[in-house]
């Protein structure tokens, strides 16, 4: 399945993109925003080819439409409470910055909520990164708590902020 937007199409996610998913997890200057941090190629190979069993899971590759392979989004389905865990990465630096996260988000919160009729939405984002609070605030994920100093970088504590969307709140 794909979701086409006008910036980003957003695709199922395959073999080859592999070696770029190493590259991007081990920069430090990505993986200081995620949780999964410092993999291997045998390891994420191993991650693809379960991605078809994992029925509740969904993940799609982010290409621009000129077909560069510049990250991935996905939700993970808790479907005894109808809600999902979203999660996003621009690993392709050069298009931060560019609105490709923002369309790609867009067009998952929208998939979670009009074709698998999920009722809520959540994410967790570290305290330090303004940028993808900003852009989850302008799509109507609301603030609903933190996680004092949860995350250790470089030596420093962070707080991890709580947040999330319902589908009553949407507008897509």
């Amino acid at each position: 399945m794909k979701l086409i937007g006008e910036k980003v199409v957003l695709r199922p996610i395959v073999m080859v993109d592999a070696p770029r998913f190493v590259k991007w997890f081990n920069d430090p200057a990505v993986h200081r925003f995620l949780t999964r941090r410092k993999i291997n190629l045998k390891e994420e190979r191993v991650w693809i080819r379960s991605l078809p069993k994992k029925k509740d899971q969904v993940h799609f590759a982010i290409d621009t439409r000129d077909g560069v392979h510049i990250g991935s989004v996905g939700l993970s389905i808790i479907k005894r409470d109808n809600c999902a865990i979203f999660g996003i990465v621009i690993g392709d630096k050069r298009y931060w910055n560019h609105g490709c996260g923002t369309e790609a988000m867009k067009l998952v919160v929208d998939y979670g909520f009009r074709r698998l009729k999920l009722h809520r939405i959540e994410l967790d984002v570290y305290g330090y990164n303004a940028r993808g609070i900003h852009v989850y605030r302008r799509l109507g994920f609301k603030f609903e708590g933190k996680k004092r100093e949860r995350i250790r970088w470089k030596g420093k504590y962070y707080d991890e902020i709580q947040m999330g969307i319902l589908r009553n709140e949407w507008q897509p």
